[in-house]
């Protein structure tokens, strides 16, 4: 049974095979038909609709999310706001009557998903006011790809919609939805039916139990990649557990020298330490995937993929990062360069799952830099990411660590270049070296992202880049402006 509330109203729906997506129960259980399917794999954002879900003192919060790829068993306990949910009576919600003042509106696929993207952002604006800048324009719209009338009309829709008429939904007016929501959350969520088997435990012993029990069930949190099995090779999913409601795998936990983050954390709840103590880290969010995609991604399912082009590994690679995998049998910790054992294949256990992620605090003199090369500026797949930690000790380089994604069946680190440009002064002799150690030791595949021959050269375009970068900013030149010799804002 998943229960839940659409448009205010609750939602009782039985027997519901685990592999369905929101989209396709709305369209084919609830004949809801706003929501439209453009190309069912999480890109386009179509299908967008919001998710609302109690926070911690009870008031629902909505992110925007693709219903084409988000399980809807994961309703359970939330409200969903579909496009037919915003307006009163005749009277347009504000995102929808912004979309037609400034001529934004378009064909009936993608327009819905638009407006649903404004009606988040309307909704963050409304409980937390902040500018509307052309960076978060960007992250709201980002996932919504299609644009028949252009960028500048939705722009305008966007930057005007809190001028027009403050008309909300009915459902608006229900004092208590959010206590009606969060009382759901407090139902058991497993389901063994004729068409398969879900289950959401609460805590750390509820999931080693169902570990222990169905060593071949799918764990599931965002789904962002899971889902294209279903959606795009049409193979079934019958036997799956969801983890975003076990309340350790949820914990970010602070320590001296770190922080141990849940492996069912998403990469919109970290944007906070990032932005703090990463930047370079943070600034890569901004090329990950869309805000639909971020709201729903899990780092430890971006870790668990083992995709050897996942933007996230290079980045903890770099940075040392550890990971504590658990089971029935107890936990281990082991440091991911050791995790990832050859395409797609981990050092993960039929019955174990990944726990939390551990990051080491960065030193006042470490330095990170990050560079994804993709075809896309937005919402696109790396051909190429670098990741690049060091430190300058009196000039030279110390703590080298060179990590790769998109050059091998895995991402890996690259020992031999920095092995080259250990304890080495920052000059084009060292950088020479570490870039003749980094083609001996790739051998990159050609795909439809990129040749062998351009991963090979853009890899080590990416080290001198990396050279010319670290001199630029330690010249003591009154000609030196600190500005990057290439731009930071996007590696195009």
């Amino acid at each position: 049974m998943i229960d839940f509330y659409l448009n205010g109203q609750r939602q009782q729906c039985a027997d519901i095979p685990p592999d369905t997506s929101i989209l396709e129960l709305l369209r084919t259980h609830l004949g809801h038909t706003g929501t439209k399917e453009g190309c069912a794999s999480g890109d386009c954002g179509a299908c967008t609709v919001a998710i609302g879900e109690p926070d911690a003192q009870g008031q629902l919060i909505y992110h925007n999310a693709n219903s084409c790829i988000t399980p809807a068993h994961q309703l359970h306990g939330c409200h969903l706001v579909t496009v037919e949910g915003l307006s009163r009576g005749d009277a347009l919600h504000p995102a929808q009557s912004a979309m037609v003042e400034c001529h934004g509106s378009q064909c009936g696929f993608c327009t819905p998903g638009i407006v649903m993207s404004l009606f988040t952002l309307f909704e963050q604006q409304r409980h937390t006011p902040s500018p509307l800048t052309q960076e978060r324009l960007e992250e709201a719209l980002g996932g919504n790809l299609c644009r028949c009338t252009g960028y500048r009309p939705i722009r305008d829709a966007a930057l005007t919609m809190g001028r027009q008429p403050d008309t909300h939904p009915l459902w608006a007016d229900d004092p208590g939805l959010a206590d009606n929501v969060t009382e759901l959350r407090h139902a058991p969520t497993e389901v063994t039916s004729s068409t398969g088997h879900f289950a959401a435990p609460n805590d750390l012993a509820g999931l080693r139990e169902l570990k222990q029990q169905r060593p071949n069930a799918r764990l599931v949190a965002g789904a962002t990649d899971l889902w294209l099995e279903t959606t795009q090779q049409l193979n079934p999913l019958k036997d799956l557990v969801d983890v975003r409601h076990v309340a350790e795998l949820n914990a970010i936990e602070e320590t001296t020298d770190g922080w141990w983050i849940g492996a069912a954390v998403t990469f919109s709840r970290l944007d906070p330490l990032l932005a703090s103590h990463y930047p370079a880290f943070h600034h890569l969010m901004h090329r990950f995937a869309s805000s639909q995609i971020r709201n729903r991604a899990t780092m430890g399912g971006n870790i668990a993929n083992a995709s050897p082009i996942g933007d996230t590994p290079p980045v903890l690679l770099a940075l040392d990062a550890q990971v504590r995998l658990d089971g029935p049998g107890g936990e281990r910790t082991l440091p991911l360069s050791d995790f990832f054992l050859d395409y797609k294949k981990t050092a993960l256990a039929a019955d174990e799952f990944i726990r939390d992620i551990y990051l080491p605090r960065p030193s006042a003199d470490h330095n990170l830099k990050v560079w994804k090369l993709s075809k896309r500026r937005e919402d696109d797949i790396s051909a190429v990411l670098g990741a690049f930690a060091w430190r300058l000790d009196n000039g030279r380089l110390r703590d080298v660590r060179l990590a790769f994604g998109g050059m091998a069946a895995i991402p890996r680190r690259a020992y031999k270049a920095e092995i080259a440009l250990e304890g080495q002064a920052v000059t084009e002799s060292a950088f020479s070296a570490a870039r003749i150690a980094l083609d001996e030791e790739f051998s990159p595949m050609s795909d439809v992202r990129g040749s062998s021959d351009y991963r090979r050269l853009a890899a080590g375009n990416l080290l001198e880049r990396l050279r010319l970068m670290i001199t630029s900013e330690s010249t003591s030149s009154p000609d030196n402006t600190g500005a990057e010799v290439a731009l930071d804002a996007y590696a195009h």
